[in-house]
């Protein structure tokens, strides 16, 4: 899964957003490090939400637009899940692999 894809589920474990409050969260859960731009996020919303992981929770006009807004699926929960899991496995075998002297603790 892309860092982004899993950004965006990691944001709507929490509950519904909307499009903007998707990008922000994301930027303030990474700590900056990821900065999706609208283009991206609908995209992969689109896309998310054709895998099943992700459904539109609600609509409303604001200021003459639609905002949607979005939220997982029991799936999208599972999967995120999932690949949470994955990557502490991954990280916990990088960090039993470092040399300890290089002063990087491990667990």
């Amino acid at each position: 899964m892309q860092e982004a894809t899993f950004m965006i589920l990691t944001a709507l474990a929490s509950g519904s957003q909307h499009g903007y409050g998707i990008i922000t969260d994301v930027a303030g859960i990474s700590q900056g490090r990821v900065r999706l731009r609208a283009g991206t996020l609908y995209t992969a919303l689109d896309r998310l939400r054709g895998d099943g992981l992700v459904e539109v929770d609600c609509e409303e006009i604001v200021d003459s637009r639609l905002r949607r807004y979005y939220r997982l699926t029991p799936s999208g929960r599972e999967r995120l899940a999932k690949e949470a899991a994955r990557l502490q496995a991954n990280a916990l075998a990088a960090m039993k692999r470092l040399d300890p002297t290089s002063g990087v603790l491990t667990t």
